[in-house]
């Protein structure tokens, strides 16, 4: 060997396009799965609906108290084996088929109830429905059209006007200034929701309140605090707002009330105007006189098998004796789409016990939630403690929590929901971090308005309750509850 070379050996694991498709089935919610079942249909005809009857379907309502040893193998390191004709033959399959995917069926009128909050009219086509009040003429409606189009979630306009007008000219050859935009985008804010197309809160509040001005309501006063002062309100500085407009203690508690019952949010809270979404639980979870039962969504256990018109059809051109070019390929191609029909219908009954497996486990391990629906029940813990329970991969664990739903009867929850860092208590126990985090939440939703609690303050209550956190880890909870400062929650 010559010098300046070595001899080095690696070793590299590699996913089969199979494991791959694995871990994509497994990640995808139930709502998904009928999109992706139907995608594979049309793909491969081979692969067909399970004609079976109710008697044919069994039930897999399940316990919280399954042992772990009861484990699958994971789909993420399952080895895909080639598949014998003989496999496609065997007498007796069309009975009752062993791949028949188990679903429960003991309680359809809960499975059919989904978390339904989406309206048939999306937030763009409600605005543009609105634009024939405004009586625009044609280059002005492209003008406005494109300034709607540009609107975000919340319903405000983050792009500069110059920005919308070079949009104008390159994707619609339409050549317009920056004036005639600022005078189309005045015209989009009398829209409503009120408050629509503003450039930034100030200008949202003061559109709502020229609205109700323009109605005959009182408020002249509000809208001077927010034209003057609104840096002085965002800082919650009610001795300089008293000061400099000149009203008691009443007078600015009211004029505080008309605007902080305004919408900072038009776009994304207003009636009707939100594209929301469904959630559809993957698991339901039933207290049932003090005995906890799972069920899997019978949606994520369709019922589907080889078409026997294929099996025939392979069954024949191996029987024959002589095979031409052409019979060759079609034997190939027959394989082929009984194999790939074979394979998806062994990775959905994978998936099926792969999810009852995983979320058994967190039954168990959160048992004294699922039963009192009390947060300060949860018990730390993270995917590694269901990984070893269940002898799946970390991975494995992450694709389900992070992407099913569990409904009970205290709400539908995310699964990753029920993970959490530990946190250590006084006496040497372990916390769980959504446990301190609940408490932080009701100490400072019950706290005094008038003199809030200092992130210190917090601090010195937790560890009087037994929990030893650092002031900067509370104020890191706090921020993940979206609660502001100790100043900015102060009221009159």
């Amino acid at each position: 060997m010559g010098i300046g070379q070595r001899l080095q050996l690696k070793l590299q694991q590699k996913l089969s396009p199979q494991q791959i498709q694995l871990m994509k089935l497994l990640q995808i919610p139930t709502a998904t799965l009928e999109t992706r079942i139907k995608e594979e249909l049309e793909e491969n005809p081979a692969l067909e609906w399970e004609l079976s009857t109710p008697e044919e379907t069994t039930s897999t309502t399940d316990e919280y108290d399954a042992s772990p040893d009861e484990s699958v193998e994971d789909p993420v390191t399952d080895i895909y084996n080639d598949i014998d004709v003989s496999d496609y033959l065997q007498d007796g399959e069309d009975e009752i088929p062993e791949y028949k995917l188990q679903v429960a069926n003991g309680s359809s009128d809960i499975e059919d109830r989904t978390f339904q909050d989406a309206s048939p009219v999306s937030f763009y086509e409600l605005m543009l429905d609105q634009m024939h009040w405004l009586e625009l003429n044609e280059t002005e409606q492209q003008v406005a059209e494109q300034i709607i189009g540009s609107l975000d979630e919340d319903g405000y306009l983050r792009r500069d006007l110059q920005a919308i007008v070079d949009d104008l000219a390159f994707r619609q050859n339409l050549y317009v200034d920056e004036k005639l935009v600022g005078a189309v985008l005045k015209r989009v804010q009398e829209l409503d929701p009120p408050g629509i197309a503003a450039r930034d809160l100030q200008e949202c509040l003061l559109i709502q309140l020229r609205r109700l001005e323009a109605e005959g309501k009182e408020v002249k006063k509000a809208k001077q605090l927010i034209e003057q002062y609104f840096e002085e309100f965002t800082r919650k500085n009610f001795d300089k707002l008293q000061r400099d407009l000149g009203m008691s203690d009443e007078e600015l508690r009211s004029v505080l009330q008309q605007i902080t019952k305004l919408n900072p949010k038009p776009g994304g809270r207003s009636e009707g105007t939100e594209q929301q979404q469904y959630v559809i639980p993957d698991f339901f979870v039933i207290n049932n006189q003090g005995r906890l039962e799972l069920t899997l969504n019978s949606r994520n256990a369709p019922e589907l098998r080889v078409s026997p018109e294929y099996k025939e059809m392979l069954k024949h051109y191996d029987a024959s004796s002589k095979k031409n070019r052409s019979e060759k390929e079609a034997v190939l191609f027959i394989k082929q789409k009984i194999d790939s029909a074979k394979w998806f219908i062994d990775a959905i009954q994978q998936r099926q016990q792969t999810l009852t497996l995983v979320m058994d486990q967190i039954l168990e391990y959160q048992q004294q939630f699922f039963l009192t629906g009390d947060e300060t029940a949860l018990r730390p813990m993270i995917l590694k403690d269901i990984a070893a329970r269940t002898g799946l991969d970390i991975s494995t664990i992450s694709r389900v929590a992070n992407s099913k739903f569990v409904q009970t009867e205290f709400g539908t929850y995310r699964l990753k929901f029920f993970f959490s860092e530990a946190v250590q208590t006084q006496s040497g126990e372990e916390a769980s971090t959504r446990e301190v985090k609940k408490i932080v939440s009701e100490l400072i939703e019950t706290e005094d308005k008038k003199n809030p609690l200092s992130d210190d303050h917090l601090t010195e209550l937790l560890v009087q309750r037994g929990y030893t956190v650092a002031r900067r880890t509370v104020a890191k909870y706090r921020e993940q509850l979206n609660l502001p400062v100790a100043r900015l929650r102060k009221e009159l």
